[in-house]
């Protein structure tokens, strides 16, 4: 009898103990692994015409990210510049320094929108009209003959901004965006995230797009590829519907991949775009902010 008990009395510390090591497991996860579990999972089967259904992409493993030589913030190289071409309203302008705002909390690095450039710095030959009517700009140009003659010392990237559509070769229709990863230069264009009239009923639609698209691009420049792990905003587009399904998000993989290169804190980073959403009534982004943020260790 009283072996029996000693028997009872083992397994009951034993099993105490296992949960015990088990529940410090649990709360020694890290931030990034917490937050997988937000993660949307992309289907396995891409739907026709999406990017996914037209690229076979590698997947850009964490590994894989660190190898590569790429952009990153350093001392006295550490701003995140952009700069305006052409003709703004006052809502375009508004959407312009909201989007600084955003990229700031976004990538917790320093914001600038420098001085807008007229469109006399497109010459002819970059000029065409698409069949729909509207003007448009080969986008190389503005990389390789505006944007990187005027990069400021102090910039780590630099994102041109135009009200006018873009175009990257004869063939193509459109592009919403094009950047250059190893000079750290890019271009968006805020077009057709409006069909070519921004108002107040589709502001905070083309906002959203905006800070998209810009935050994409930037996160090309500092290495990280198309992402192939869940729904994202590193998720690459063919469309503004697909556009408008992914989320302005980063996931878990791409979170991590980025905050190797830029050491921010999580939480900090996390209050700052829950109140950036919540403020521009972005509920669904503000949601998974807050999801993330309830995760922070």
């Amino acid at each position: 009898m009283s072996r029996g008990k000693y028997n009872f009395s083992s397994l009951f510390f034993y099993a105490t103990l296992l949960i015990l090591l088990f529940s410090c497991q649990k709360q020694n996860k890290t931030y990034i692994e917490s937050i997988a579990k937000n993660d949307i999972k992309l289907s396995s089967l891409p739907k026709p015409g999406s990017w996914r259904y037209n690229h076979d992409e590698h997947f850009q493993t964490f590994e894989d990210f660190q190898k590569l030589r790429k952009i990153k913030p350093e001392p006295g190289k550490n701003t995140i510049y952009l700069q305006p071409i052409g003709t703004f309203d006052d809502l375009q302008k508004k959407e312009i320094a909201l989007t600084r705002e955003y990229l700031k909390i976004y990538y917790q690095l320093e914001t600038k929108i420098l001085p807008a450039l007229p469109h006399t710095v497109f010459p002819e030959k970059v000029k065409r009209i698409s069949k729909e009517g509207q003007e448009q700009i080969l986008a190389g140009y503005v990389l390789d003959s505006i944007l990187m003659k005027r990069k400021p010392a102090d910039a780590v990237v630099l994102m041109g901004i135009t009200e006018k559509d873009l175009f990257p070769r004869p063939e193509w229709n459109y592009i919403f965006g094009l950047a250059s990863y190893k000079d750290g230069v890019g271009v968006t264009s805020i077009y057709r995230f409006a069909d070519g009239h921004l108002t107040d009923s589709n502001f905070n639609e083309s906002l959203l797009r905006l800070i998209k698209i810009s935050s994409h691009e930037i996160g090309h420049m500092f290495g990280i590829s198309h992402c192939l792990n869940a729904n994202c905003v590193m998720n690459g587009t063919n469309s503004l519907s697909e556009t408008d399904y992914h989320l302005a998000r980063a996931c878990s993989l791409c979170q991590r991949k980025l905050n190797s290169s830029i050491r921010y804190d999580h939480k900090k980073r996390l209050l700052e775009l829950k109140n950036f959403f919540e403020k521009q009534h972005l509920d669904t982004e503000r949601t998974l902010a807050h999801q993330d943020l309830n995760l922070v260790p």
